[in-house]
């Protein structure tokens, strides 16, 4: 079976955005290009995670490679909502990410997820390499889609502040619990079960 490589080097957009109600949320990466939009499924957890490596990788291309980054958005940027239709390619198993040294851009691929992968996993360049690649913990299978976006340092940081936006919008959480409160309240443990 063919698989499908998804480029956008660069993308015109490409942001992190949900789709339903807080608390029946789906989480996506869409990137928009070229007259194409690719809409990607991930977990709330990918997106949080995706955003906090990002940030990560930034400091450590500043570091090794002298990188000048922008400083850290302050204003809102893009707030617009998905670009419809949101139509799903794949759900995403495993995110790689890398500094392409040469023309100083971050990029990430989103890989869908296979028939064995149970887990959700987050790829990052090994320390050892000098001109960093896309590499992954556990390499996937070369016959699985994925959605590969090439950005600037600003786009990334505009990138990061948005998907922070989109995971915190979500239900607010319970002051004792921490678990997220319904519009009708839930069960809160701390409360031995009653509805708080």
């Amino acid at each position: 079976m063919t698989h499908q490589v998804h480029a956008f080097e660069p993308p015109e957009r490409f942001v992190a955005g949900t789709v339903g109600p807080p608390g029946d949320r789906t989480f996506f990466l869409q990137a928009r290009g070229g007259g194409r939009l690719v809409s990607v499924a991930l977990e709330k957890v990918q997106v949080s995670l995706l955003a906090e490596k990002l940030e990560e990788l930034l400091s450590e291309a500043q570091r090794r490679f002298g990188v000048q980054l922008p400083e850290p958005v302050t204003t809102v940027g893009d707030n617009d909502p998905l670009d419809t239709p949101v139509d799903e390619e794949f759900r995403v198993g495993t995110l790689g990410l890398a500094f392409d040294v040469d023309t100083a851009t971050v990029v990430i691929e989103a890989i869908a997820t296979g028939e064995a992968e149970t887990e959700v996993e987050l790829g990052e360049p090994d320390d050892d390499d000098e001109d960093e690649d896309d590499d992954v913990d556990v390499e996937p299978d070369d016959d699985l889609d994925r959605l590969r976006v090439r950005l600037t340092p600003e786009a990334t940081r505009e990138f990061i502040e948005r998907a922070k936006r989109v995971v915190n919008a979500g239900r607010p959480p319970c002051p004792l619990c921490g678990q997220p409160l319904d519009p009708a309240g839930h069960l809160c443990p701390r409360h031995n079960g009653y509805h708080r």
